[in-house]
């Protein structure tokens, strides 16, 4: 009896350890990988910068009392400063224009890959793939040998004789806009795809016996249902965007400067470290807003499901 006991006792330890396993270890990598790096930078932020040690002090002890120091300074000179309020506006406004762009473009397209038929989906989702297949930088690079005065689509346009001098797209926020779009359409597409196809088109058939118009059922029933998809790929575009460097340095120009840039003079040109952690804090903020509206969202959407 109680070996028994004991064995029963042992294979729900077992169970419990290994359900214990399966939900820590994510959020260990979480803790890991998203915690640890945001208070690291968050304590650089509030502290004097030292030659001997970047990472400053936070608390000092000398003749057996211990002081905290916090520095705030960093946090009210970006709080008054115009260049980085103006600068945490732009990129903002980049990454939801950027954020608008994809969802036009990448609705349409989900959609016919969710009402295409099985055999060719896989075809499709590989065009979406396709551009993964090579690299980012190379991808960049050859938009600025497309969009260049001497580029390849200033080479056709003239040569149709549809325009009489090359265009200037570089470094203007249209090559911005193109590059952005560009990159972050799959994102838009693979999570508006996933619910699309998961949707019950017994919704849209008992709508059209009712005598609805296919507008009306698009907008009526499609749009809402897939709403949890739209938000999903809005913020996989818009996070990214935010903070975005490499784009907005080889494609933009002086009227796209973005918040990424300033990050990079605070930490590599300047080398000011406290200041460059204290305007990442602020993206990081900036961020977790929407991250807020699609819990609050997810948590709205939970009562129905059950």
């Amino acid at each position: 009896m109680i070996v028994k006991k004991f064995l029963k006792n042992l294979i729900q330890f077992k169970w419990l350890s290994g359900k214990l396993a399966v939900i820590g270890i994510p959020y260990l990598w979480l803790f890991a990988c998203s915690l640890v790096p945001f208070f690291i930078i968050l304590k650089i932020s509030m502290v004097e910068m030292e030659i001997s040690n970047p990472f400053g002090t936070l608390l000092t002890y000398a003749d057996g009392i211990v002081s905290l120091k916090i520095k705030i300074s960093n946090y009210q000179f970006i709080a008054e400063d115009n260049l980085y309020v103006l600068t945490y506006l732009s990129s903002i406004k980049f990454a939801a224009i950027t954020t608008a762009f994809c969802l036009l473009i990448g609705y349409p397209f989900a959609y016919f890959m969710a009402r295409s038929s099985a055999s060719i989906r896989p075809t499709l989702m590989m065009l979406v793939m396709l551009p993964f297949w090579t690299s980012f930088l190379l991808r960049i690079y050859a938009w600025k040998g497309m969009l260049a005065n001497n580029g390849v689509i200033n080479h056709f346009l003239l040569s149709i004789g549809a325009i009489d001098a090359p265009i200037h797209m570089m470094n203007t926020p249209f090559s911005l806009m193109v590059g952005m779009v560009y990159t972050y359409l799959p994102f838009m597409i693979l999570p508006l795809y996933t619910n699309l196809s998961k949707m019950d088109v017994r919704y849209i058939e008992a709508a059209a016996d009712l005598g609805s118009t296919p507008w009306s059922t698009f907008w009526r029933i499609t749009v809402p249902l897939s709403k949890s998809g739209i938000i999903a790929g809005a913020m996989l575009v818009f996070i990214p965007c935010v903070g975005e460097y490499v784009i907005p340095e080889l494609l933009g120009g002086p009227e796209t400067l973005m918040i990424g840039h300033v990050l990079w003079d605070e930490f590599f040109s300047n080398n000011d470290w406290p200041m460059a952690s204290a305007v990442t804090v602020v993206v990081i903020l900036l961020i977790l807003v929407p991250m807020g509206i699609f819990n609050k969202y997810q948590t709205n959407q939970t009562p129905e499901k059950s």
